[in-house]
């Protein structure tokens, strides 16, 4: 963007409202906050199981914990899915 000069950044601004639309630009901006938001979730969520655990072995006198869900946004209960987390397999 260095080499560009106001009058062609107006033109491309122009042409893109042209090819989406005024109505559009609206919808798409939000659907890419949403991504992002998504995005940013994942990514913590993936730094999170990456952190060495506290304790490695559960006392037996507690029920097994329940399944975690990863969501896009507080309340949205639409994109949420389960979280595969890998068992240690023990070999005989």
């Amino acid at each position: 963007m260095g080499n560009l000069k106001p009058l062609e950044i107006v033109l491309i601004i122009a042409v893109i409202l042209l090819l989406f639309g005024a109505k559009k630009l609206p919808d798409m901006a939000r659907s890419l906050g949403k991504s992002a938001r998504i995005l940013k979730s994942e990514a913590k969520a993936m730094r999170k199981d990456d952190e060495p655990a506290a304790t490695t072995d559960a006392p037996a006198d507690q029920p097994p914990a329940a399944a975690r869900t990863i969501q896009a946004a507080p309340g949205d209960v639409t994109s949420s899915r389960p979280v595969n987390e890998a068992k240690p397999t023990t070999q005989s």
